[in-house]
Parts: C-alpha cells; sequence; structure tokens
C-alpha cells in the first residue's frame, strides 16, 4: 500500500459518455468534489472547464495536486485518448505522477468487501463482452479481456470461481447473469462510465509506475501503431 504523501488526488475519466473530475485528499481519503456531467461526445473541447469546476468546488489550485488517476478504458477510443493526452500535459507541467484505472476495476470497486468474488462485465457490442474477475478483497484475479459471453463460466471457472457466490456488475451484468446460473446482479443501471470517485479511491492507494497507457481490447485496436513515415521508409526500402 502506497504511503499517502499528502496533498490532493485530482482524477479524470473521459472513456465513456460522461466527462469526469474528481479532487480527493490523499491524506484523509475524502473526497472533495466532482463532476461527471453525461455528454456523450466531445471530451475534448469540455474536459479541462470540467476539471476547473472541480478544482473551484475543492477550493483548491493546481499546485495543490500531487497525483493523477486516469481512466484507461475500456471504452471510446477517441475518448480514451483524450484523458491519457490531458494526463501527459499535467505530468510534464505539475511534475507529478499518475496512474491508470480500468473502468472495470472503477465498477468493481464499491462492492469491494460485500463478501463475494466480482465479475464487471461491460457490453462491447458485436456480440461480444469485456470482462473482469475481481476477489471479494478487491484484487484483481483476471485482467480486462473481451470475448463472447458463452465464454464468460470458463472464465471464472479457471479460477474455482462458483457461479452462485458471484456478484456480477456493469452494463453487461444482465449478459453475465444469464450465462452464469445463480450469480447475483449487483449493479445493472446502464451507466457505461465508471464512477470518478471510485477511480480517485483507486488511485490514491496505487503505486505509481510505467505512465498509464489507453486499453484498448479489440483486436483491430490493440495493434501497435506505425508512424507513417516509419512505414513508408520501410516500403521504399524493398524487401529485407
Amino acid at each position: 500500500m502506497v504511503t499517502d504523501p499528502g496533498g490532493l488526488l485530482l482524477a479524470i475519466d473521459t472513456s465513456n459518455e460522461r466527462c469526469s473530475a474528481a479532487v480527493l485528499d490523499m491524506a484523509t481519503g475524502a473526497l472533495l468534489a466532482k463532476a461527471d456531467p453525461l455528454i456523450g461526445k466531445g471530451h475534448a473541447e469540455l474536459l479541462m472547464d470540467v476539471i476547473a469546476t472541480v478544482l473551484r468546488s475543492a477550493e483548491a489550485t493546481w499546485s495543490d495536486l500531487t497525483k493523477l488517476a486516469i481512466g484507461i478504458g475500456p471504452g471510446s477510443f477517441t475518448g480514451i485518448r483524450v484523458a491519457v493526452a490531458t494526463a501527459r500535459g499535467l505530468e510534464i507541467s505539475l511534475g507529478i505522477p499518475s496512474v491508470g484505472v480500468t473502468t472495470l476495476e472503477a465498477q468493481a470497486e464499491p462492492h469491494r468487501g460485500d463478501g463475494r468474488p466480482v465479475l464487471a462485465v461491460h457490453d462491447a457490442r458485436r456480440g461480444e463482452v469485456y470482462a473482469a474477475l475481481f476477489a471479494s478483497d478487491g484484487r484483481e484475479l483476471a485482467p480486462p479481456e473481451a470475448m463472447k459471453p458463452d465464454r464468460l463460466p470458463e472464465f471464472c471457472a479457471a479460477f474455482g470461481i462458483d457461479p452462485a457466490g458471484l456478484g456480477v456488475v456493469g452494463t453487461g451484468a444482465v449478459i453475465a447473469a444469464n450465462v452464469l446460473p445463480g450469480s447475483l446482479i449487483m449493479a445493472d443501471d446502464g451507466e457505461t462510465s465508471a464512477p470518478i470517485e471510485a477511480i480517485a479511491r483507486i488511485g490514491r492507494l496505487r503505486e505509481p509506475g510505467a505512465l498509464p497507457l489507453p486499453l484498448y481490447l479489440r483486436g483491430a485496436d490493440a495493434k501497435h501503431q506505425v508512424p507513417a513515415g516509419l512505414r513508408a521508409v520501410v516500403a521504399s526500402a524493398g524487401p529485407v
């Protein structure tokens, strides 16, 4: 567990339909302010205004911030990039570290300690779901993965999880419950965005390491990006 250095944490998430930001006291864990307007698109144009709003509500300034927590998806390709790019700029300008938090772990976090392992499931469309599995104490058992719903029983069984003792959350909770008889739907409000306060709480306790990267689970999204100039050089060089 991270020793809290004091100061304030700024959490931001633009990976789904909300443009979210929150300010949390690192020493006490108290949430000082949050804003999460439902906008659908246009996160890049609105995010800095939302951040300014929560800083004012928390009676804080940029210099009070000591850490960032970033929602890294899964979610909208463009939306995820907005939060990650904004975090990069803030890291450099403020000289503070950042940590990444997935949508699925943030959706599962409010149910930590409820006595059940939790399967967070997001309806990914195209006949797939995004799923991640967590122990009852919040530890990640299986990281986010894209799969067909009928693979969920196998996904849980690999960790000895009995569906009868499993809680499911997220926009794919009903889909999961249909293939996991006996599982309990703990949250199914149709909310695609992770609760920003959960991202803040997870971020407070997470040790900074490698820079947060967007989490894309679709096959096409997961391909490495090659700069156009490099492709042109390789093509002109011919076969090797």
